[in-house]
């Protein structure tokens, strides 16, 4: 039976397996502690994908300080794993280290390990308790999780969608001016989001307007992971001098375009270093970078490339920005455009997961609410 002092002891360990946020992808953020007689002895997280996991990251800070596991109880967010990867099976260190009982967050949807971890433990004669799933901290590590539950359960990514508009809903004024809407403190709080996925996407308007970079640039990290560009651009309209072109042997770059793109100009953005994938519909964009192990896309894009991830009901979250101004105009472009719904009915609906204040400005983070 889990105790209430065994969700505080899960509750730390959810807590520092944030610290892996941006720097783990394709795999889940987890977090081990391991404690006896309501002492912590260790802790550990996974911190970098092909890294050590988080069970054995904690082992290794008790074997630093010659600190025996015998008999202690190890709390972990996610099952531990049973397999060979880029780490050896988690099963066997806990096993090797004769801790007595295992507290478990989640099981792994993996079907590698889909619960063959947690038999493992208990054939070993270790005690094994897993959260209820209908619990508080169990619906709160999902959502800590969402990418990765999603990505190993539906081979597809996890979507974000971001955009910046005024108090009127625009993306830009009239003449198309958008730099910037929103002030510094919400302009670093999306190299943020940058960092936690591992791919942006922008259409060619983009791309043309602005000869962006879609980095990731954080003060405080000199190690910031830059995210894997994908450019919709049917046409190959890419300009070879764009820095995005320039760039792309330092930043993975992928253009994703139609089957009547030249190849005269294929070559030539292939010998710049650009990976070319062609597929009609961005569902199978999606689904080709999930056999890519991207497990997250942030979506930059203007109102046209919102309208068809929307259409196609590939949108799981939304990060919109709010700025204090109004710039008005009929031609004034909004965040997603097209046809749109003809009921409200139709809606594509959030539930509000936080609302944010950055600088002057305002942040609505949803969850999009979809039918099981």
């Amino acid at each position: 039976m889990i105790t209430t002092t065994d969700t505080l002891f899960l509750k730390r360990a959810m807590e520092i397996a944030e610290k892996g946020a941006g720097r783990v992808n394709p795999n889940p953020l987890v977090g081990a502690v391991i404690v006896r007689e309501g002492i912590i002895l260790a802790e550990g997280y996974h911190t970098r994908y092909g890294s050590l996991h988080a069970e054995r990251e904690a082992f290794a800070d008790a074997d630093r300080r010659n600190i025996s596991c015998e008999g202690a109880t190890i709390y972990v967010t996610l099952e531990p794993c049973c397999h060979h990867g880029k780490q050896p099976p988690c099963t066997e260190a806990i096993i090797e280290h004769k801790v007595s009982r295992v507290v478990v967050g989640l099981t792994d949807p993996n079907p590698v390990v889909a619960g063959h971890g947690l038999d493992i433990l208990r054939e070993a004669g270790i005690e094994v308790e897993v959260l209820d799933t209908d619990s508080p901290l169990a619906k709160e590590l999902e959502f800590r999780n969402r990418v990765f539950l999603k990505y190993i359960s539906k081979n597809i990514p996890w979507i974000t969608m971001k955009y910046a508009m005024t108090l009127d809903g625009k993306i830009c004024t009239s003449s198309g001016e958008s730099k910037w809407i929103t002030g510094e403190e919400s302009r670093a709080h999306v190299h943020l989001l940058r960092r936690n996925h591992m791919a942006i996407v922008c259409g060619i308007g983009t791309v043309l307007a602005d000869d962006p970079m879609l980095d990731t640039r954080i003060p405080s990290e000199l190690e910031a992971r830059n995210p894997i560009r994908i450019i919709l651009d049917r046409s190959l309209r890419t300009p070879l001098s764009s820095r995005i072109a320039l760039t792309a042997k330092e930043i993975r770059t992928i253009i994703v375009h139609s089957e009547k793109a030249s190849e005269e100009r294929k070559e030539a953005l292939r010998n710049l270093g650009i990976e070319l994938w062609e597929h009609d519909s961005l569902t199978e964009m999606a689904r080709h970078a999930a056999r890519e192990k991207i497990d997250s896309m942030l979506v930059e894009g203007g109102g046209t490339i919102n309208e068809a991830f929307v259409k196609e009901g590939l949108v799981d979250d939304l990060w919109a920005f709010l700025a204090p101004k109004i710039v008005g105009g009929e031609g004034a472009k909004t965040p997603v455009e097209g046809a749109g719904i003809e009921h409200l009915s139709a809606a594509l609906r959030f539930s509000i997961s936080g609302v944010h204040t950055f600088g002057e400005d305002i942040c609505i983070h949803g969850i999009v609410k979809k039918e099981n």
